[in-house]
């Protein structure tokens, strides 16, 4: 068992973020993340104290790294335009919320089982896949399918886990790595814009996937992710325009923020929000004020 200090990190909002599928709470306050072939229960002792399953030298080898434990979550708070108010009250609802670190194989191959799926879906899915390919870990877990797995599967074996239509984009993904015709190690060299393109290249791979591959598998933070979440908020609370130009290296992560609070809104579970006319007029006063005491 290893105790760790965090700030910054809500177990539960991490998993419900639709940035990892294969994390589980198993009891109260408990929950069990598998990543690759490793698996760990996570538990909060205390006040930002965390308890994980593990040994000391496995925590500082693998999940400090995955779960970004020296990431300034607080800093990237701090620098939200405090006019926006959207993203303010998305960020303090979301304040847990960490862009994970995790394997761009795994998290090239879930986000292709992503598309037209909600999050219990591709959870689903995802756990079908590593039952049926992915050797035994135990307590009923199975790692991930290595790219050699998948890429000798029969398609219609893959259709059997509810691949549907995306049997074959899975298919061909894993004999393109598996082969080594593409190299998702050497991929991590390229700047954003070579990585999308490169990663665009890959079957059933567009520019939402490629994109929450950049952000989750890449840790790229400029990468800002557009589904129909996000898109509604652009169009309910942006009038149409993307915020995320202004946040540059860090949009990813106020794009978390803004689809967690969104999908949250629409459950009910935050809310309800100001009108957006009068907002955007206080704003625009709040606005006009700096502006005022800046030329005086």
């Amino acid at each position: 068992m290893v105790l760790q200090r965090a700030s910054h990190l809500d177990l539960a909002a991490i998993m419900d973020s639709g940035q990892c599928f294969r994390m589980s709470q198993v009891e109260p306050g408990v929950f069990r993340v598998a990543a690759g072939d490793r698996w760990v229960r996570v538990s909060q002792a205390g006040e930002g104290l965390f308890a994980f399953d593990c040994g000391q030298d496995q925590f500082d080898a693998f999940w400090a790294h995955y779960f970004d434990w020296d990431g300034d979550y607080g800093g990237l708070m701090a620098s939200i335009d405090p006019a926006d108010g959207f993203l303010t009250r998305a960020a303090r609802y979301g304040s847990g919320l960490r862009i994970l670190r995790q394997d761009p194989w795994e998290t090239l191959i879930s986000f292709i089982l992503s598309t037209r799926r909600n999050i219990p879906a591709i959870r689903r899915c995802v756990e079908a896949l590593c039952a049926r390919f992915g050797a035994e870990m135990g307590e009923g877990l199975f790692a991930f399918p290595t790219p050699q797995a998948l890429a000798g599967a029969p398609e219609a074996v893959l259709r059997d886990c509810a691949l549907g239509y995306r049997a074959p984009y899975v298919l061909g993904t894993a004999q393109a790595v598996a082969s080594g015709r593409v190299d998702l190690a050497a991929l991590g060299a390229l700047e954003d814009q070579a990585l999308r393109r490169a990663l665009m290249a890959l079957p059933g791979v567009g520019i939402k996937v490629a994109d929450c591959v950049m952000l989750f598998g890449y840790h790229r933070l400029a990468a800002s992710p557009v589904d129909v979440w996000i898109q509604r908020v652009i169009e309910e609370r942006y009038g149409g325009v993307s915020p995320f130009e202004r946040y540059g290296q860090c949009a990813g992560v106020m794009q978390q923020y803004m689809f967690f609070y969104r999908r949250a809104l629409a459950a009910g579970r935050a809310g309800p929000e100001p009108d957006m006319e009068l907002e955007l007029g206080q704003a625009a006063g709040e606005a006009a004020q700096r502006e005022k005491r800046r030329r005086a």
